[in-house]
C-alpha cells in the first residue's frame, strides 16, 4: 500500500505540472463531465495497463482511434487480454487479475475473486471520490447495489446502467430479414419459426449467389459467444418465445416457468431443430461452427445472408447507402406467433463488471480511466467515435452523426485515414467489450436525448428509399421499435437478482455438463437427416445425464425461482 499512496499524493502535482505548461489534451465537449481532468500526464512514456476481460474478443494492444484518444487523455496504452483457455484460473492462481478487470456476469468467478483477494475496494484510500466523481455521483444507485452482493464492499459497477428505472431498452432481437427478396415473394405468411424455412428456400432461389458470387444462405453463425448452451439456439428461443438464458434453461419472466435445454419439445430443442433444418437445406452457412463473429460479418454485408434475429448483426451489417440505392433493404419481419424479449433499464446495473485489479500500480489512473469511460464524454466517444469528427451537438444539443460517423455505422471497416487515425473504424473500437451506461438511457449533455443513435431526432426522417418505404407502408410502421412494440412482446424487468454462485466441484461438473449440451448442439445442427438429428440428441441427452445434468437442472430451477421473486417485487 506503500507505493499506491504515494503514487496518489504524486499524480496530482504531475497533472498540475502538466496542466501549467499546456500539455493538457483532449479537453472538448464535456469536459465538465466530472472527472479530475485528463490526468494524467504521467511523464514522457505511455503506461501499459492490462485489462483482463472475460468479455473481449480480442487479444493485445488497442489499437486506432480509441487507443489515440485514451493516451491523449491518460498517456496509457490499453493491453486486452480474453478469458481463454483457462486464463482466469491461471491468473487466479498467480494472484495478480491485471490492472482493469471486466467480469462476464457477478456470479461465481466475480465471487471466488473476492475471496482470493484479487480486486480493488474502490473507497479504499478515497479512490473512488477522488478518482471516480462522476460515477459517484450518477450512479450510486449500482455502487450500493455492488456492495450489496459483494459482501459489503464496493469493488466496481455492473454495465448498462438505466438513468431510470421506468424505461426500456430497445428490442435487439429484431427478426431482421431480406425485405426487398420478401417483396419480390409477394410477401409470404409467416405464422410460426418453421414457416420461415420455405421463405428462406425461395429466396435462395431468386438470389443464390452474393456480391461476391459466393453463395447465399438464411443464416450464419458463429460460436465466439456460446456458453452454456449454443448462444444462437438459445437466442433464437429468447426471439421467439421471449424466455431468458438462465443456467441450462429458458425462463419466462411472466410466470417464472422454466424449461431446461434438454426438455423434449422444448423451446432450445425447437430452435435447434429450426438450425438442422436450415442446415439440410442448403441454407445454413457451412462456416457457421468455425466462424469467428468477425468472419461472419463480411458475408452479411456482402449480401450473403437473408436472415438474422439480431440487430447487430443483420441490418445494421447490411442497410449500407449502396445497398439503398440498390434498393436492397433489410427490415424486420417477427412470425406472428413470436413474442420476442425486451429487457427492463436497470439503476442497479447489469451482471458483467468494471472492477480494478487488487495488484495494479495503478489504481488511481485505472479509476480514472473507468471513470471517463462513464461521462456522457466517454459513452459517445466509445460508441460512435472521436467527437467533432464522427459526431457531435448541433446548436440545440441535438446529437447528429457526421457524414464520417454515418458511414462508419454503416460499415465499420469505413477507413478512419482522412480523420487523421490509423485503421478503419472498427480497428479502433475499445476491445475491452463491456459498457456503463445502457444504450437507451438519456445522455444529460444532450437535449434530452439517448445515447443510441436510432432514436436521435437527426435521424428520425422519411422513409430514404422506395423499398424503405414499402416497409413501412406495409406494416403501418415508421421505426423499428415502433413495429416491435406493436405486436407482442414480452418484458424481462430488471431486478436486483443475482446469478448464485459454484463452489470449484460444482463448477467442474458444470463445466463438463455444458461443453457436452454445446459440442452435441452443434453436432444436431450439422446432421444430414432427421433421423441423425434424432439420435444426436437422444446422445446428447444420455450423455449429459451421464455427467451430472440432473444437479445442474436443480440448480438452474433454484436460480429461476430467486429471480422470480426478485421480480415480482418490482412488478
Amino acid at each position: 500500500m506503500k507505493l499506491r499512496t504515494l503514487k496518489k499524493k504524486v499524480l496530482p502535482i504531475a497533472l498540475c505540472t502538466a496542466m501549467a505548461v499546456g500539455l493538457t489534451a483532449g479537453c472538448g465537449a464535456g469536459g465538465d463531465s466530472g472527472s479530475n481532468g485528463d490526468s494524467a500526464s504521467n511523464g514522457d512514456d505511455p503506461i501499459t495497463i492490462t485489462v483482463f476481460s472475460q468479455l473481449a474478443n480480442y487479444s493485445g494492444e488497442q489499437t486506432g482511434w480509441s487507443a489515440d484518444i485514451l493516451k491523449d487523455k491518460f498517456n496509457v496504452v490499453l493491453n486486452i487480454i480474453p478469458d481463454l483457455n483457462g486464463t482466469l484460473q491461471t491468473r487466479m492462481e498467480a494472484g495478480d487479475l491485471g490492472d482493469i478487470v471486466v467480469f462476464g456476469d457477478n456470479g461465481t468467478d466475480y465471487q471466488n475473486a473476492i475471496s482470493a483477494g484479487l480486486l480493488y475496494d474502490w473507497n479504499e484510500d478515497d479512490l473512488l471520490t477522488d478518482y471516480g466523481p462522476y460515477i459517484k455521483e450518477n450512479m450510486s444507485h449500482a455502487l450500493e447495489h455492488n456492495a450489496d452482493y459483494s459482501g459489503g464492499t464496493t469493488y466496481g459497477f455492473g454495465h448498462a446502467v438505466a438513468t431510470s428505472s421506468n424505461d426500456l431498452q430497445d428490442f435487439f432481437y429484431t427478426w431482421d430479414i431480406r425485405w426487398d427478396l420478401y417483396k419480390e415473394l409477394g410477401y409470404p405468411e409467416v405464422n410460426e419459426l418453421e414457416d420461415l424455412v420455405d421463405v428462406f428456400k425461395q429466396m435462395k432461389e431468386i438470389c443464390p449467389t452474393d456480391e461476391n458470387g459466393k453463395p447465399t444462405y438464411a443464416a450464419s453463425l458463429w460460436p465466439d459467444w456460446d456458453g452454456d448452451m449454443v448462444m444462437y439456439v438459445k437466442s433464437t428461443a429468447t426471439a421467439y418465445y421471449g424466455y431468458d438464458e438462465l443456467g441450462i434453461g429458458l425462463y419466462d419472466p411472466n410466470t417464472g416457468d422454466y424449461y431446461d435445454c434438454l426438455m423434449e419439445d422444448g423451446p432450445y430443442l425447437r430452435c435447434l431443430k429450426f438450425y438442422n433444418q436450415l442446415y439440410q437445406n442448403g441454407l445454413l452457412d457451412p462456416d457457421s461452427m468455425t466462424q469467428t463473429y468477425d468472419e461472419m460479418s463480411p458475408k452479411v454485408q456482402a449480401g450473403g445472408t437473408f436472415f438474422s434475429i439480431f440487430n447487430y448483426s443483420g441490418y445494421m451489417l447490411y442497410n449500407t447507402d449502396e445497398h439503398l440505392a440498390e434498393g436492397k433493404m433489410m427490415r424486420s419481419l417477427t412470425p406472428k406467433n413470436a413474442s420476442p424479449i425486451v429487457y427492463g433499464m436497470d439503476v442497479l446495473g447489469g451482471n458483467r463488471l468494471w472492477c480494478i485489479g487488487s495488484k495494479t500500480e495503478y489504481p488511481e489512473l485505472c479509476m480514472e480511466i473507468i471513470n471517463y469511460l462513464a461521462t456522457p464524454e466517454g459513452r459517445m466517444t466509445m460508441e460512435y467515435g472521436p467527437q467533432g469528427v464522427t459526431w457531435d451537438y448541433d446548436a440545440d444539443k441535438n446529437t447528429y452523426l457526421t457524414e464520417l460517423g454515418t458511414k462508419c455505422k454503416a460499415d465499420q471497416e469505413t477507413s478512419m485515414a482522412d480523420a487523421g487515425y490509423q485503421g478503419t473504424f472498427h480497428d479502433g473500437m475499445l476491445q475491452i467489450n463491456n459498457i456503463t451506461w445502457a444504450l437507451d438511457a438519456v445522455n444529460p449533455d444532450s437535449n434530452g436525448e439517448t445515447y443510441n443513435y436510432l432514436n436521435w431526432k437527426s435521424n428520425q426522417t422519411p422513409a430514404t428509399c422506395d423499398i424503405d418505404q414499402d416497409w413501412r407502408d406495409y406494416t403501418g410502421c415508421n421505426t423499428i421499435n415502433e413495429y416491435m412494440a406493436s405486436g407482442n412482446y414480452t418484458v424481462s424487468p430488471a431486478s436486483a437478482f443475482v446469478n448464485g454462485t459454484k463452489d470449484e466441484e460444482f463448477t467442474t461438473k458444470w463445466t463438463q455438463t455444458t461443453k457436452c449440451i454445446t459440442t452435441y448442439s452443434w453436432n444436431a445442427i450439422y446432421a444430414e437427416s432427421d433421423e441423425e438429428f434424432d439420435q444426436i440428441v437422444a446422445e446428447m441427452i444420455e450423455q449429459a445425464n451421464a455427467y451430472y445434468y440432473q444437479d445442474c437442472l436443480e440448480w438452474s430451477k433454484e436460480q429461476a425461482q430467486e429471480r422470480y421473486l426478485c421480480e415480482l417485487a418490482v412488478r
